[in-house]
């Protein structure tokens, strides 16, 4: 796929994947074999018929294309973006064994755009039953969720906690991974069919689980995990030390990338990230785009990056450094209490696990100090507890809700996405938030 040329990107927040245009969606629809089994639909968490809709493509038909696609991905021009295909029904493509696989994530987009382009829409809800659904959050999970309802004739308000809808997708992926107006029109696409959005309502706040049960059937938790995690290292409290979290959502959200912004970011000139995943990434080229030296900071190597190849690749061509094999251990301050910079140890790769991911462990007496003025921790997150106070659904002692399937200790309450899993991927979260909606049909709710 064409990319934005990597002198624009620094400066810039525009959306770097440039997509493709019709002659380019062609010749790569043209390398499918359309196989009698395919593999990639069991790659697929949410099974979209993927090699039905690239035919379509190539027979010219890109709003049925759109069609197939919709009937069982909720956000085709999300995941068509962020789904990490590499790892899911790529992974499967027969052509990837002896060469590339079909870009099928590419090739999604693709339609998707298209349709947004053409103000096409295969949404078409059943009678309304008469049944009432509330879904916690926003983000991926509980979008997927109230389009499946609402299509069924369920009444569906969503309540969302931040003042714009969307969750994950709006205040933690950059624009330049996914713009936000992608998002808006996913979302106005469930708003035509019904689904109603309650802003700047934050449950066990404003209202509590009980309070729901009173008005709605069911009850679908969908509040994912952002609740940032630290490393628990001395002066790890100091001025300048933030969450991913955080920069993120003073960026994506609040936009304040903007000249005109209202809220502000804290910005070093020679800032780490700590850690290696998508969010650290993420961090990373969002701080780089301010013109600050920024390095990432892992504790592996490279080729134990969780995050996306591409993303990676990405973070290097913009001129951010990875330093492998390296941990902070303590913060270093000024008497103001000010980031000057970090104790490290280098660290050693270990034998695999029973994942097959090698492990690691620090060399004694290799600390040292690495100069910076600013701290950005990527090490993870965790559910907020707040959206289950005074309920009576159980946890274990992650704060991870428990569920059967996607039912909770509350026989009204289901939950799913990284409340349930912790963090994990856009699509996952999908496909959790489409077999909740399955369950409460199914159970005659």
């Amino acid at each position: 796929m064409r990319l934005l040329d990597k002198k624009e990107r620094i400066g810039s927040f525009s959306e770097v994947a440039l997509g493709y245009n019709d002659e380019e969606a062609l010749n790569e629809a043209s390398r499918c074999l359309q196989c009698a089994n395919p593999q990639c639909v069991k790659g697929c968490p949410v099974e979209v018929r993927i090699p039905e809709f690239i035919a379509s493509i190539l027979n010219g038909d890109v709003e049925n294309a759109y069609k197939i696609i919709r009937f069982s991905s909720a956000l085709p021009a999300v995941c068509g973006r962020v789904c990490p295909q590499e790892k899911q029904c790529e992974s499967k493509c027969i052509r990837g064994y002896k060469g590339e696989a079909i870009a099928i994530g590419a090739l999604e987009r693709y339609v998707a755009d298209y349709a947004l382009k053409n103000k096409l829409t295969s949404l078409k809800a059943k009678t309304k039953n008469g049944k009432k659904v509330a879904i916690i959050g926003s983000g991926p999970s509980g979008l997927t969720c109230a389009g499946e309802l609402a299509k069924e004739g369920y009444e569906v308000t969503v309540y969302e906690a931040l003042h714009k809808a969307g969750g994950v997708l709006v205040y933690g992926i950059p624009e330049f991974r996914l713009p936000k107006k992608i998002v808006e029109q996913e979302i106005n696409a469930l708003k035509a069919l019904g689904v109603e959005f309650v802003l700047n309502a934050p449950i066990g706040k404003c209202m509590t689980i009980e309070d729901l049960k009173r008005e709605y059937d069911a009850i679908y938790i969908a509040s994912g995990a952002g609740l940032p995690k630290f490393m628990g290292i001395e002066n790890e409290n100091a001025n300048g030390v933030f969450s991913a979290n955080e920069v993120l959502t003073r960026i994506n959200l609040m936009g304040s990338f903007k000249e005109d912004a209202n809220t502000p970011i804290y910005l070093g000139d020679n800032i780490v990230v700590v850690g290696g995943g998508n969010v650290a990434c993420d961090a990373a080229r969002s701080l780089r785009r301010f013109g600050k030296k920024v390095t990432l900071m892992y504790r592996r190597t490279k080729a134990e990056l969780p995050a996306r190849e591409a993303e990676v690749e990405h973070l290097l061509e913009e001129g951010i450094e990875l330093l492998e094999l390296t941990n902070p251990v303590k913060v270093l301050v000024d008497e103001d209490f000010n980031v000057v910079g970090l104790e490290v140890k280098k660290m050693e790769l270990t034998e695999k696990d029973e994942s097959g991911r090698r492990g690691v462990r620090e060399i004694e007496g290799s600390n040292s100090n690495f100069d910076c003025d600013m701290v950005v921790m990527a090490l993870g997150t965790s559910p907020n507890p707040l959206s289950t106070i005074e309920s009576s659904v159980k946890k274990d002692n992650k704060g991870l809700i428990i569920v059967e399937g996607t039912k909770t200790s509350d026989d009204k309450v289901f939950a799913g996405g990284d409340a349930v899993t912790g963090a994990a991927t856009v699509i996952l979260a999908m496909e959790a938030g489409k077999k909740a909606a399955r369950e409460i049909v199914e159970n005659d709710i």
